[in-house]
C-alpha cells in the first residue's frame, strides 16, 4: 500500500470511528498535540474533542466520501477530505452537511498521525 493510500485509509477510519464513537481508535489516529478547528472557529484539543464525542455533544450517523486529496512532503502531509455527513451537534437536530476537513499529518514511528483538522463546508 502506498503512503497516499495509507492516509486515505486513515481518513476513512477516522469517520468510521467517529460514527462508532470509538474513542481509543480515534486517539490512535491522532498525535498527542492534535487540535480541531470547528466551522464556528472554536479550537479544541484532542481530549476536549473526544470528550464531546463521548458525551453526545457530537453524534455522527454516516459519512459518504466524495473526494480525498493527499499531498506528502517527507514525514509531513496534508489531506483534504470532502464527505457528506449526517450528524447532530451541539444539541441541534439531525442534519446533513457537505463537510470538508483540511488535515495536517505527521509520520510518527512509521505511522501517519493526524495533527490538526479544520472543518468547513463545500
Amino acid at each position: 500500500m502506498s503512503e497516499e493510500e495509507k492516509i486515505i485509509e486513515l481518513y476513512k477510519d477516522y469517520w468510521d470511528y467517529m460514527i462508532e464513537k470509538n474513542i481509543d481508535g480515534l486517539r490512535n489516529l491522532m498525535s498527542l498535540d492534535y487540535c480541531l478547528y470547528h466551522m464556528t472557529g472554536v479550537k479544541q484539543s484532542i481530549d476536549e474533542f473526544l470528550r464531546g464525542l463521548e458525551n453526545g455533544t457530537f453524534h455522527y450517523y454516516s459519512a459518504d466520501h466524495d473526494d480525498i486529496e493527499v499531498s506528502i512532503d517527507g514525514n509531513r502531509a496534508t489531506m483534504i477530505g470532502k464527505s457528506r455527513v449526517v450528524a447532530a451537534v451541539y444539541g441541534g437536530g439531525k442534519g446533513s452537511w457537505r463537510l470538508q476537513g483540511d488535515f495536517t499529518l505527521r509520520k510518527e514511528n512509521g505511522n501517519w498521525k493526524l495533527t490538526s483538522s479544520r472543518a468547513s463546508t463545500y
